[in-house]
């Protein structure tokens, strides 16, 4: 059976995005109650007190009795809940009325009991695909969970919705659907090398081209038992060893050049 909580709200005074600011700055949270023929109406309630009533719950199978402005409380389920992006902060729920004599449709979550064969004995993992269906149910017979018993499963086996079981409930949700398999062991990843080690360029050796003719000047100079005298640029006579003289024109005295 499913699980019942109280709480109290009053109507919303404060509309749009700057009014929902102001009711959250005051430690309030914006809600909204409709369903069963009513107006849809805005209330706001107590953060704490909200958030200590869905702690250990199930929000969406649970029945919560809600009492606004002092009056009596009706009956109710959570449609949705809204949290702030980046904390866990409530800042809007929607809440359905419900009646006794009236079938509602909502999820209830699944949970899978037992450890399965293919995990102990062939190292397999369980791999649960589906959390939740949906079922169409009197209010007085709403389950808190279902419970799937998986213990039979080896690898490669599954269970489908199909193999559900919830007294005094219409199952809505596809019975085909996989609900847990058992897959076998995942292989350990092995690190790819990467490109650097993968390939090891060899440091290139430097090569120098002996250019025409310079082969044949060295190995004569070796001959000759020295260092072979490079040839002066320009084509013109070579320069003089060092400390050998050289011959001097003279210019005649006394009179220009013949």
């Amino acid at each position: 059976m499913a699980q019942t909580v109280s709480l109290a709200a009053s109507p919303r005074q404060a509309s749009g995005k700057g009014g929902a600011r102001q009711i959250r700055f005051r430690g309030r949270v914006p809600a909204v109650i409709y369903g069963h023929g009513r107006d849809t109406q805005a209330l706001e309630l107590e953060a704490k007190a909200l958030e200590k009533a869905l702690t250990g719950i199930e929000p969406a199978s649970t029945i919560i009795e809600l009492a606004v402005d002092g009056k009596a409380a009706v009956k109710t389920l959570i449609r949705e809940i809204q949290r702030h992006p980046l904390r866990p902060d409530i800042i809007h729920v929607d809440f359905y009325e419900i009646h006794a004599a009236e079938k509602v449709r909502l999820k209830v979550p699944v949970h899978l009991v037992g450890s399965p064969d293919g995990v102990r004995n062939a190292g397999g993992v369980l791999d649960q695909v589906t959390r939740e269906v949906e079922i169409e149910v009197l209010p007085e017979n709403i389950p808190d969970r279902v419970e799937l018993d998986v213990t039979a499963l080896k690898i490669g086996d599954s269970l489908h919705v199909r193999e559900l079981a919830i007294p005094e409930a219409k199952i809505l949700t596809e019975a085909d659907l996989t609900i847990a398999t058992v897959v076998p062991p995942r292989a350990e990843e092995v690190a790819a090398p990467t490109p650097e080690a993968a390939t090891e360029v060899a440091e290139p050796e430097l090569i120098r081209k002996v250019r025409e003719g310079e082969e044949e000047e060295g190995e004569g100079a070796a001959e000759a038992g020295g260092p072979a005298k490079p040839e002066a640029k320009g084509g013109g006579a070579a320069a003089p060893a060092k400390g050998e003289k050289t011959d001097k024109v003279e210019k005649p005295k006394g009179g220009k050049e013949s």
